[in-house]
């Protein structure tokens, strides 16, 4: 998975729903070896896959292996995608809270306009002022 791969499947959102990463994560591209391994030389779509569930659990490489022991790759992927939905969970709910609360957003917007305007015109002013404008 990579953010500056074309295709669309290769990168997964914070605004993904669960049922978009876990089809993301079941298109994701390992080798034809069921163990999990982290190897990023020899292995590099399962490492991957490795290092994704170790970001989002905490854990380090070795340990998302070892606790992977006997899982085959295509139920690893399953395990991973739901690591991460878990993981953004919080965020995306975050979202669509901020989404679906219209005048919060219009509140925010109105007031970084405001701002914009305050710390603009002293500029605006100046260079009126330097080009003779005034």
């Amino acid at each position: 998975m990579s953010k500056s791969d074309p295709d669309k499947l290769a990168t997964v959102c914070i605004t993904d729903s669960p049922e978009e990463i876990k089809l993301k994560f079941r298109k994701a591209v390992t080798d034809f070896t069921s163990e999990v391994t982290y190897n990023p030389e020899h292995r590099p779509g399962v490492s991957n896959l490795v290092a994704i569930h170790s970001a989002a659990t905490g854990l380090s490489t070795e340990e998302v292996v070892q606790q992977s022991i006997g899982l085959d790759t295509a139920h690893y992927k399953a395990v991973v995608a739901e690591a991460v939905i878990e993981k953004l969970a919080p965020v995306r709910n975050e979202v669509k809270r901020l989404k679906e609360d219209k005048s919060y957003l219009e509140k925010v917007l109105s007031c970084g306009a405001e701002k914009a305007r305050e710390l603009a015109a002293p500029v605006y002013w100046e260079i009126k002022r330097l080009v003779g404008l005034n």
